[in-house]
């Protein structure tokens, strides 16, 4: 199983790069990995709030292929704890899931149309992240869960 993660606009802080870049690298070990930037849209002073995750959402459904399943990482999704998200990433292994692609939006989230293309929502905490932040926890999140699976000694319990 390949797993993408879309992200809109680029990473700003290099404390945040650097981290994703760790985790993404240690990722490659288990399976095909692929972080997608969305470039952020021009001139969105002169958009609505609306508007822009319209068009987000529009760039987001775009990447989307015929087979993706699409999760959203989303303040109102399922909350997992570390051992039960990495079951959950098992079940799309055992089904034979080509490409699971998670989102993260803008600091908007997302339209209504990207809502109906997802398949589930994943919250990562009640706590509210920056979506860039969001970012390294995710990717961290993702090698646990890799690292749990494979019965390596990263995750404590």
């Amino acid at each position: 199983m390949k797993i993408t993660l879309l992200v809109v606009g680029k990473t700003e802080a290099d404390y945040l790069k650097k981290g994703i870049d760790l985790y993404v690298q240690r990722l490659s070990h288990y399976l095909p990995f692929h972080l997608e930037v969305i470039s952020a849209l021009k001139n969105n002073k002169n958009l609505t709030e609306a508007q822009q995750k319209q068009r987000e959402g529009e760039l987001i459904i775009s990447l989307i292929k015929p087979g993706d399943q699409l999760i959203l990482l989303d303040e109102n999704g399922k909350q997992y704890n570390s051992v039960s998200f990495a079951a959950y990433l098992e079940k799309f292994m055992l089904a034979g899931t080509r490409n699971l692609v998670f989102a993260i939006g803008g600091p908007y989230g997302f339209s209504e149309m990207v809502y109906e293309k997802a398949i589930a929502k994943v919250a990562l905490s009640e706590m509210t992240f920056s979506h860039q932040m969001v970012r390294l926890i995710f990717v961290e999140q993702l090698y646990r869960a890799m690292t749990i699976l494979k019965g390596e000694p990263y995750h404590h319990q």
